[in-house]
């Protein structure tokens, strides 16, 4: 099993380019499954949760063509032979359950395995099933499989319950080639959601509202191929940002895009963080000592909860006491017992986090235990005195572009061994 080796102190210099976003890249792979003609997609990272996505496809008769770039793709689906996700392909990544609108929508059955990824809270399906059946499809679980079967999906009203990302993007992709029209409220309104409606209306499809709460959707008798080219990562920019506040330094990150994370701009300039913003760069400065920052993750437009456990880590370090709330999942303060492993002084009060930050952390051995806390342990490290040994990078790989090649760029001291 792989290990990240870190040895703190050094700040941050230099550019990188970032990559494309894994959030948006994987529903946009299976919009595949909506057309027999092929699909060109642009910038797609090279990560295993995507390698994960492109096997499973693959077994449904999905055929692959890679460029000479890996990170540009064609996709051709002239036929769906095999409509399930098995278990033992998607027990490691929540986002299989993308493939059933397609399949729903193009063949009119699919067999999904329930699926998993990081054990950060409960995240269910269950709005994904009520909307599809509200869209005329038969759906039973059994024996961990959701299995589903539709004559012809049918356009319909569908409120959401709660804000869902994954569920707004399943049937949004549904409903491309349902009869009818079908109008989506409470509909999340996240960027990766109008990156792949746009690659949709690329396709053919007739969408309106993608990134506000209300997405109507106009199906057609089919959709085409296209060429699309997935938006920039925007965790992956802020956790960059959030690491070169932490370690001090001036950075310059390539290929961004800046009004993606105005939420995490405000705290990082908060927390003592000169950014300078031009076309698709974002250049930052830290020479002082960062401050504490306080924050809430909510929904889009507000603060991420993916950039939670970053922030938590700069925390540390930080002057004076910091107040994080998570309210999105309920498992994801789980990288502060690892934190404390690292001297940082950190109490949890249900949701909330008390963070009172101070002079160092210490490196230690430590376990990721989610690909976002993972991430903050990076980070933790590279201010750490001493060596940090952090095990089950696998987390890490999930969402992350060679990230330590990319800090060693930088000029971090991060070395990945067996």
């Amino acid at each position: 099993m792989q290990k990240l080796l870190v040895h703190g102190g050094k700040p941050l210099r230099g550019e990188v380019n970032i990559s494309g976003a894994k959030n948006a890249a994987l529903p946009i792979l299976c919009a595949t499954l909506l057309t027999e003609d092929p699909l060109q997609i642009n910038n797609v990272p090279v990560l295993r949760d995507i390698a994960t996505m492109l096997a499973l496809l693959k077994q449904m008769g999905v055929h692959i063509e890679t460029q000479p770039n890996p990170s540009n793709l064609s996709l051709t689906t002239k036929q769906i032979d095999n409509p399930t996700a098995p278990y033992e392909m998607v027990k490691t990544m929540r986002a299989s359950i993308l493939v059933l609108g397609p399949l729903l929508a193009r063949i009119g059955k699919a067999s999904i395995s329930l699926p998993g990824g990081c054990a950060i809270g409960l995240r269910p399906v269950d709005q994904h099933i009520k909307g599809l059946q509200a869209m005329g499809a038969d759906i039973s679980i059994n024996h961990g499989y959701i299995n589903a079967s539709v004559k012809k999906l049918q356009g319909t009203r569908i409120v959401f319950d709660i804000t869902t990302v994954t569920g707004t993007e399943n049937l949004m992709m549904a409903a491309t080639l349902a009869e009818g029209t079908t109008t989506l409220e409470n509909a999340a309104r996240e960027p990766e959601i109008v990156d792949l409606a746009n690659c949709l209306i690329a396709m053919g499809a007739k969408i309106q509202g993608a990134g506000t709460d209300i997405i109507t959707i106009e199906g057609q008798p089919s959709l085409h191929g296209a060429n699309h080219s997935v938006m920039p990562d925007r965790i992956e920019i802020g956790t960059f940002l959030t690491a070169c506040t932490a370690t001090g330094g001036e950075i310059r990150l390539n290929n961004t895009a800046a009004h993606l994370l105005d939420a995490v701009i405000d705290k990082l300039i908060e927390a003592g963080a000169q950014i300078d913003l031009d076309n698709n760069q974002i250049c930052l400065t830290m020479n002082s000592k960062p401050r504490s920052v306080n924050l809430r993750t909510a929904p889009y437009p507000a603060f991420p909860t993916d950039m939670q456990a970053q922030f938590m880590a700069l925390n540390c370090i930080a002057d004076e006491t910091a107040i994080i709330t998570e309210t999105i999942f309920e498992n994801r303060l789980m990288h502060v017992q690892e934190l404390k492993r690292m001297n940082a002084d950190i109490e949890v009060e249900g949701n909330t986090a008390i963070i009172r930050g101070i002079s160092h952390l210490d490196g230690a051995h430590v376990m990721a235990t989610d690909l976002r806390a993972s991430a903050s342990l990076v980070i933790a490290g590279l201010v750490a005195r001493g060596q940090t040994t952090i095990d089950r990078i696998y987390h890490l790989d999930r969402g992350y572009e060679h990230i330590e090649k990319k800090l060693s760029q930088l000029g971090a001291d991060i070395n990945r061994i067996d």
